[in-house]
């Protein structure tokens, strides 16, 4: 939802979802700026200018599918489909947009995917179809396997950092006024 929910317009939901899109937007912003995926930027930016950072994002989802299981005690598969049906109960909460999105979300399982190149090549190719300018994205796939262990390494550095400030992030809110 974080995506699709601009400016103040967070505040039209109830708290707990309120703390989540703030969650969302913080978790962005941290990610941008940090060091580590910097350098996971760099390697692209030659290439693939302004875009290098929605690559990365898209790369680091690959990796956190792939060690999911370093991550959480839930299996991949069983995670992403109680989120899948979470959102289904939810639907009119959604803004529009991400009402629209959802069943391709589901039907294509993308979450679960993104463990294949397969999958990370067709987010790419979608997100590149939707660019105004040439984004080469649909490339970028090229770059992931060519710098895999590169990449994979920034990733596991960077996750428990991200998971680290995610965590006490949500405390802050939780305990806020908002």
């Amino acid at each position: 939802m974080g995506d699709f929910v601009k400016g103040n317009q967070f505040r039209a939901y109830e708290r707990n979802i309120q703390v989540g899109i703030l969650l969302h937007r913080e978790i962005d912003s941290f990610t941008d700026q940090h060091p580590i995926v910097k350098q996971s930027k760099d390697r692209l930016k030659e290439k693939y200018r302004h875009y290098s950072g929605v690559i990365v994002d898209v790369f680091y989802d690959h990796f956190l599918a792939l060690n999911f299981d370093t991550f959480s005690q839930s299996d991949l598969v069983d995670f992403v489909n109680s989120k899948y049906q979470l959102l289904e109960r939810n639907l009119a909460l959604l803004p529009e947009k991400a009402q629209h999105m959802l069943p391709y979300m589901i039907r294509g399982n993308w979450l679960v995917n993104y463990c294949e190149f397969g999958g990370v090549q067709r987010s790419l190719t979608g997100m590149s179809r939707r660019t105004r300018f040439d984004s080469k994205m649909d490339q970028a796939i090229l770059e992931l396997k060519k710098y895999h262990e590169d990449f994979n390494t920034e990733f596991m550095e960077f996750f428990p950092l991200i998971i680290a400030h995610a965590d006490k992030y949500r405390e802050e809110l939780l305990n806020s006024q908002l």
